[in-house]
């Protein structure tokens, strides 16, 4: 049984640093829901589990080597690990790759710094039908571990694309076709009245909570949540959760 001085706990432990993750290309999926997604999508390079792990999830940790319990606390990044963890490889798509598909809805996430919000969006982006979640600029990492969880197995589901240039990728999904609307509070268009503009192919830019989306930021148009109540305005994953599914309900009209 793997203790956590086994070399090849040592090495995967390392993957909770940003630095390990790009150098490697791998990063660590916990728990039984991310661990299932990740077999299904053919990305583990490892699996471990702890022996009671494998007696309540025989069908995920048939291949997996067997840990001891400080060795899974060591390798899980919550407080009561669940006894399963996978070393993956990272799921990166070119952007190019992702426009010559013809998508229909996309979510880039600009600037966006808490990995909560990231999966989230991911999770929000699968569920509406979205082909690809671009984060943009300054973006946190998508494999980070708490996005990763807040993923819910999501980020297994949709191409993960990560592009520098944010004006840049914003000139090339308008070149593909693809409208690019910026979810702003104040902008000029309500969401509720753009049902037709909504049936065409999409890319929603939403920025962070504390900064919004940079000014200069070339969308087609600015739009903003009609908010009826007293509330000052939505948080990212709301104000995503309501602009993708009204996008996923225009083109499932159209």
């Amino acid at each position: 049984m793997f203790t956590v001085r086994t070399p090849r706990v040592v090495a995967a432990r390392r993957l909770h640093r940003r630095r390990d993750r790009d150098e490697t290309g791998r990063f660590l999926a916990e728990g039984p829901q991310a661990v299932r997604e990740a077999l299904r999508t053919g990305v583990v390079t490892e699996l471990f589990a702890t022996a009671e792990a494998a007696r309540r999830y025989p069908e995920l940790a048939q291949d997996a080597s067997l840990v001891d319990d400080s060795a899974m606390q060591a390798l899980a990044d919550t407080m009561q690990p669940q006894g399963l963890v996978a070393v993956c490889r990272q799921r990166d798509v070119p952007l190019a790759t992702v426009l010559s598909g013809g998508p229909r809805l996309i979510a880039v996430c600009v600037d966006i710094r808490d990995p909560g919000n990231a999966g989230t969006v991911l999770r929000t982006a699968d569920a509406a039908g979205a082909t690809a979640v671009i984060f943009a600029g300054d973006a946190v990492d998508p494999y980070n571990g708490k996005a990763v969880r807040s993923s819910a197995g999501s980020l297994f589901h949709v191409s993960v694309v990560r592009a520098r240039d944010t004006a840049g990728t914003v000139a090339a999904l308008r070149a593909a076709g693809v409208q690019v609307l910026a979810a702003d509070g104040y902008g000029d268009s309500d969401l509720f009245d753009l049902d037709e503009a909504l049936s065409m192919p999409t890319a929603w830019l939403f920025g962070s909570e504390a900064h919004g989306l940079p000014k200069d930021l070339d969308a087609d148009r600015r739009v903003r949540v009609p908010l009826y109540g007293g509330a000052e305005s939505l948080n990212l994953a709301a104000a995503a959760a309501v602009c993708l599914y009204s996008s996923a309900k225009a083109m499932r009209g159209a």
